[in-house]
This record gives C-alpha cells, structure tokens and sequence, in this order.
C-alpha cells in the first residue's frame, strides 16, 4: 500500500485572514503571461471547491521517499443537518471537495531494492466540485 505524508499542505489549519489571490488563485482566474492579482481572497470566508497546489511525501515499502508537488482539490462545500421526526430522525445534505476530472502521473521512487518496483502513480486533480463523498476518490467517514 502506498503513503500520502503532507509535507507541505496548503490549509494546516492555520489561516491568514490577508491571503491573497497570488496565493489561491482558482483555475478560472488564471491569466498566461501575467502578473497574479493582489485581490485578497478571505479562505475563511471561501465556500467552494478549488484545484490548489498540494505537496507531499510518496514512499513505499523497500524505495526511498520523493517529494512530489501535485495538484488536488481543497475547499468548503455547503453542508448541514437537521432534525426530523422520523427515524433516522435527522436529515443532512453533505457534499465535500472531491475530484471531478484527474490524469494519473507515474514517478520512479529512489534508491528502491532490487526486488521492488520503483514505479508510483498518483491523481493529479484537473477539475474539483462539491459532491457526495466517494471512497473510490475521496477519504470520507460515510461514503456512497
């Protein structure tokens, strides 16, 4: 089985209220040949699915570790439950962040023994919408 360790994941649970857009820029807002805007986008405030830069740590059993720089998908999707007098007694409308569109990458790991494929593959996020979570993509408590 492979590991994904973040190393460097873009919301740590620490936010900036003065994060601007040259640091979130949404695929949308992308210009080529151009500077990136300093419009402040609020992350505290974002509600949405986005495609962001996203570091992290590939390794597997018998190969050394590799640092990949990705994209994948980040964000707040509309979510909330409320109770109802018929079992199972509440009703909840749940979508996450998931991938809509990817394209795999296939990497050599390093310095893997000679009985060990170096080979490792890993999603890059393309597009990003809020949706039911499926386990199939997405790593979620409750799945469909």
């Amino acid at each position: 089985m492979f590991d994904f360790v973040p190393i460097a994941q873009p919301d740590s649970g620490v936010y900036d209220a003065d994060v601007t857009a040259a640091e979130c820029t949404l695929p949308w807002q992308r210009r080529p040949h151009a500077p990136p805007r300093a419009a402040a986008i609020n992350l505290r405030r974002f509600i949405g699915c986005a495609v962001r830069e996203f570091t992290f740590l590939a390794k597997k059993p018998g190969c050394g570790g590799l640092h990949i720089t990705t994209d994948a998908c980040w964000g707040r999707c509309e979510t909330w439950e409320k109770p109802v007098l018929d079992p199972p007694f509440i009703e909840s409308y749940q979508r996450v962040c998931t991938y809509n569109e990817t394209r795999l990458v296939t990497v050599r790991l390093p310095n893997c023994s000679a009985n060990v494929d170096p080979a490792y593959t890993y999603p890059v996020a393309l597009r990003c919408d809020c949706g039911v979570c499926l386990t199939s993509t997405t790593e979620c408590i409750t799945s469909v």
